[in-house]
């Protein structure tokens, strides 16, 4: 098994960091604080499941300042050339995941649980003891050197015996011994405590048989007494099957005697309803003749009040039209102020109007252009164009000047500036006289056009301010225009209201024209007030007769009623009398057929068999109960019984289980952890011893003592020498701490280790024998041992390292 690669992301001081590891001896190197130990931590945090609080006190201390997560991911190779990848990342949430390279890509692999993945990794490792892949790491195959160091330099030989025992796997057995005893005494702490409970119970079931014969004895009177109750209980159903025909024959004759009564007072009550029925007829039938005496006088009544009604209701028509005859003549007097006023606000806007536009004339004319500036003001364009061409021109001549100038002083000599050759042009004349002329026409031209720039700069600025005068009116001429407008709208709108005024004197006439008209519907109502006085007379006179016939209405319009209600409880009574009869009838044939006497003797008979048969119900009750109560404790006694029984069977089985505990504590827990630990010894004594002996280049003999303690032997003066413990010097206890522990992994199995500064107190000699062993070990020298490992991580700052190494990474 081969790790290939490990990378870090966000682990302590390595923010993104990747190595990779050659087969053999891999030598990490570099300053202290750079991360070296952290490699190391971080194959164990991933690759063996160790907790990061193993590391460091607190997870969070496991990832770099300022981040949140961290990831690490391991790739190894396993001896069938399958490669592996996992990888585990330090924050919450945790994840733990393995995958398998499948044609160049990693595969996850599906597992429920972490645990699923340790197995997992157990297996591909070839890790597969009992213990956890973590201890493993932590105690065996990648300890910190201190760490390791640590139990070989424990004083007590019992705790030192103890964390070796836990180191090589073989702990259980002695814990199981120390950890059984316990057991042993619980075992006897049971069987004390039921024998203890066994002779209270032998106490109470020595009551057994006593109890039941208590219990046969109750049972028997309880039957004797049900068989007695179930007799009374027959007689008493008799009794009372007879005592139901006599009480309902008492029951009968005083419903009779009830039901005779009820029809007396119902023949009474008849009596007393026909002759109130009979008065009630004769006053309907006097009402009824006052009603054929008062109808005429009732009726002229109602027509004079209906008369009057009729009267009332044309008053508040009269009232109505008065109202609106006084409204109308409102209406006429407000129209006829209104015709007023507006026709004189009419007027008087109409020559406010015409001032203002005789004003806005005025303006007008005293604003009129000057035709000669409108002119000017006309021509600005073409004296700006003529302006601009000018001075073009002059700006021209200034530049053939300035050319000339330049030319006639490169001429002077009257040599070619271009060909550097005589001029054949100024041959004949110097080139002064040349010059001059073109000189003297230039200048005529330039103060000609001068004087052309100077006329036109007088044009532009005298039609510039024609221009701006012109402007001014345009602009004043347009507000005079917008108050024309205005002036217009206003005289429209006025007119407007004029017209209106022949609408408003229209309305006027139609006012006057409704006014006249109700005054004329009103006359017709002047007699009203006497109409209504005559018809309140004719109404008073007929007042009485209506009183009386609205008085006996409602009694004449129930004689009919009244008649038929008094033959029907005329017919009624005649019934209730003929019930009566019957009834009597009835009466005294069940008086002759019931004997009170009899019946009271009956219900005393009833009486006593109800008291004999509740004693006997409440004595069987009392013998139920204790019969019931017997059995229980009967019972009971037969269960403590049983359970006296059960408690010795546990006896039995638990002094067997105490017999079997005391053979194996004594016979093989408390030898098998011994056996083991010897076995482990020697065998890694062994192997150890090679080691040490290339290390230390000594004749001596390293040999792992009983509880684990390192005894080196030679011969001095002839004579066998044992030194242990305090006896030996720090390189010593190194070299022999470190030939041991290779020795170990060896015996374990482990296909790699690592080493964290493993030549620390060893010295010069030392720490290249050391190296020497490791290269003897990689190789399989058979002096020393065979080669047993795939890999080898060492942290180290010792150049010994460096000729032996496959590899050294240096971390910077």
């Amino acid at each position: 098994m081969q790790i290939l690669s490990i990378h870090l992301k966000n682990i302590k001081s390595h923010r993104d960091t990747e190595l990779e590891f050659s087969p053999g001896i891999n030598a990490l190197s570099g300053p202290n604080g750079v991360g070296k130990s952290t490699i190391f931590e971080a194959i164990g945090y991933a690759m063996f499941g160790v907790d990061a609080q193993s590391f460091v006190g607190n997870v969070d201390r496991f990832i770099s300042i300022g981040a949140k997560r961290g990831e690490i991911a391991v790739v190894f190779q396993r001896v069938d050339n399958e490669r592996y990848r996992v990888s585990r990342t330090v924050g919450t949430p945790s994840k733990w995941l393995l995958a398998k390279e499948v044609g160049g890509d990693f595969e996850v692999e599906e597992h429920k649980d972490s645990k699923e993945t340790e197995a997992r990794l157990k297996e591909l490792l070839g890790l597969n003891s009992g213990r956890s892949l973590a201890e493993q790491f932590e105690l065996v195959i990648g300890p910190f050197q201190h760490e390791f160091l640590g139990p070989f330099v424990i004083k007590q030989p019992s705790k030192r015996r103890d964390k070796f025992d836990e180191i090589l796997g073989i702990d259980a057995w002695r814990k199981t011994f120390n950890e059984t005893k316990v057991l042993a005494s619980a075992i006897k702490a049971k069987v004390d405590s039921l024998e203890s409970a066994i002779g209270p119970l032998q106490d109470q079931v020595a009551e057994l048989p006593a109890k039941k014969d208590e219990h046969k004895t109750a049972k028997k009177s309880l039957e004797q007494t049900e068989t007695e109750l179930a007799s009374q209980q027959k007689q008493l159903k008799d009794l009372e099957k007879l005592l139901l025909t006599v009480d309902k024959r008492e029951k009968d004759l005083k419903e009779l005697e009830k039901e005779i009564e009820a029809l007396k007072q119902r023949i009474s009550n008849g009596n007393e309803m026909i002759g109130k029925q009979k008065l009630l007829v004769d006053e309907a039938e006097k009402a009824h003749k006052i009603i054929e005496e008062t109808t005429p006088g009732k009726k002229a009544f109602e027509r004079a009040e209906t008369r009057l009604s009729d009267l009332r209701e044309q008053v508040k028509v009269q009232r109505q039209l008065e109202q609106e005859v006084a409204d109308l003549k409102g209406q006429v007097g407000k129209l006829g102020e209104r015709f007023k006023i507006e026709s004189q606000s009419i007027e008087r806007t109409r020559e406010e109007l015409a001032a203002e536009e005789k004003a806005l004339a005025d303006s007008r004319k005293a604003l009129s252009l000057d035709a000669e500036q409108k002119a000017l003001s006309d021509r600005l364009p073409e004296i700006r164009v003529n302006l601009e061409k000018a001075r073009k021109h002059l700006g021209q001549l200034e530049g053939r000047r300035a050319g000339l100038q330049e030319g006639s002083e490169k001429l002077a000599e009257g040599i070619c500036p271009f060909l550097q050759e005589p001029c054949l042009n100024i041959a004949e004349r110097p080139p002064g006289d040349v010059f001059a002329t073109k000189f003297s026409e230039l200048d005529q031209e330039s103060q000609r056009l001068q004087n052309e720039v100077q006329k036109h700069e007088q044009q532009e600025k005298l039609a510039s301010q024609a221009s701006d005068q012109i402007k001014a009116v345009a602009i004043k001429l347009e507000g005079l225009d917008t108050q024309m407008t205005s002036l217009a709208d206003l005289r429209m709108t006025n007119e407007l209201k004029a017209e209106g005024l022949a609408e408003l004197q229209k309305e006027q006439e139609t006012v006057q024209k409704q006014l006249y008209e109700k005054q004329k519907v009103l006359e017709t109502y002047n007699r009203l007030q006497s109409d209504i006085e005559k018809a309140e007379q004719e109404k008073a006179q007929h007042q009485e007769a209506r009183d009386r016939f609205v008085a006996n209405q409602h009694q004449a319009a129930e004689l009919d009623q009244r008649r038929a209600d008094l033959d029907k409880f005329e017919k009624h009574l005649k019934q209730l009398q003929e019930d009566l009869g019957g009834k009597e009838a009835a009466l005294s044939k069940a008086g002759r057929e019931y004997d009170a006497a009899e019946h009271e003797k009956l219900r005393k008979q009833k009486d006593e068999l109800w008291g004999e048969v509740s004693a006997l119900g409440q004595k069987v009750k009392g013998l139920t109960a204790d019969v019931s109560r017997l059995s229980a404790e009967v019972e009971k006694l037969k269960q403590i019984e049983k359970d006296i029984a059960d408690k010795k069977v546990k006896i039995k089985g638990y002094k067997e289980k105490d017999d079997l505990v005391k053979f194996l504590r004594n016979r093989v827990f408390r030898n098998v952890s011994a056996f083991l630990s010897e076995r482990f010894r020697e065998e890694i004594s062994q192997r150890a011893n090679r080691i040490y002996r290339i290390i230390a280049e000594v004749d001596e003999e390293l040999t792992w003592g009983e509880n684990y303690q390192i005894v080196l032997r030679d011969m001095v003066d002839g004579e066998l020498r044992e030194r242990a413990d305090d006896q030996l010097s720090g390189g010593q206890t190194m070299s022999a701490v470190v030939a041991l522990r290779l020795a170990m992994l060896q015996t374990i199995g482990a296909r790699i280790a690592f080493f964290d500064e493993p030549t620390s107190n060893l010295d010069v000699s030392r720490r290249e024998n050391l190296a020497q062993a490791f290269r003897a070990i990689d190789v399989g020298k058979e002096e020393v041992t065979e080669h047993w490992y795939d890999q080898l991580f060492l942290i180290s700052h010792d150049v010994a390292f460096t000729e032996i190494t496959d590899q050294i990474l240096t971390l910077e």
